[in-house]
């Protein structure tokens, strides 16, 4: 579902009711798709104690953007333990498109996003894979590649069980600055200090195995 006929100022917006809504998008890795309540449920589709960190996933939205936006969705967490998270401003280096064939294939391997051949921010905003991440929970802004730690803020969602309802979470990317909120709760606030600041580029949701989670209304609106 892309811009034609959406209100000014929204670049796309999609519902994510279910795997039809996203049939166009790019999966990389062993992503499961399915439905929950009207939601899209994403989940792993191979062990992870069998297959380690090869069982892990991105999706892309095939849509590129502009720097400049509001990227806000729905969130909610089913079964643990895992990891979530957003790329944004992606896009491959030497100014190649993200889907280049000319870039190094990507099977959901996650040193293939942040050192690899493709420059990205993404926040975790619910690391809860490892007992380490569970006991002190934060959310984590990476630039890569260089999988450099640029900003960080406490992660306010709670494990599956607690969680009764869906997540409203925003990430503002413009020139240099970077926001995340979640239910409208400022998390961090980044200024990129660099004299390479990641511009437009593509979005991607990912997940760690096994967590499986349900999303929907996505939208991306220029600033």
């Amino acid at each position: 579902m892309g811009a034609a006929g959406l209100e000014t100022g929204v670049l796309y917006s999609n519902p994510l009711a279910g795997p039809d809504d996203v049939a166009a998008w790019v999966a990389e890795g062993p992503l499961g798709l399915g439905s929950h309540n009207g939601a899209l449920e994403l989940s792993g589709t191979l062990d992870d104690g069998e297959f380690g960190d090869h069982a892990h996933w991105t999706f892309w939205c095939p849509e590129e953007f502009p720097d400049g936006i509001r990227i806000s969705w729905e969130f909610l967490p089913l079964a643990e333990p895992g990891l979530a998270m957003l790329f944004f401003a992606a896009a491959g280096q030497d100014g190649l498109d993200l889907f280049s064939p000319a870039l190094t294939p990507r099977t959901g391997y996650y040193p293939q996003y942040h050192s690899g051949d493709i420059d990205a921010l993404h926040v975790s905003y619910m690391r809860h894979k490892y007992q380490s991440e569970r006991a002190f929970r934060t959310c984590n802004l990476r630039k890569s590649a260089g999988f450099e730690l640029v900003a960080q803020g406490a992660d306010p969602l709670p494990p599956a069980e607690d969680a009764v309802d869906f997540y409203r979470l925003e990430v503002v990317k413009d020139g240099p600055l970077v926001e995340f909120a979640i239910n409208g709760l400022l998390l961090f606030h980044w200024h990129d200090p660099s004299d390479k600041v990641l511009a437009g580029g593509r979005i991607g949701f990912r997940q760690m195995a096994p967590l499986r989670a349900a999303y929907r209304n996505l939208t991306v609106e220029k600033l």
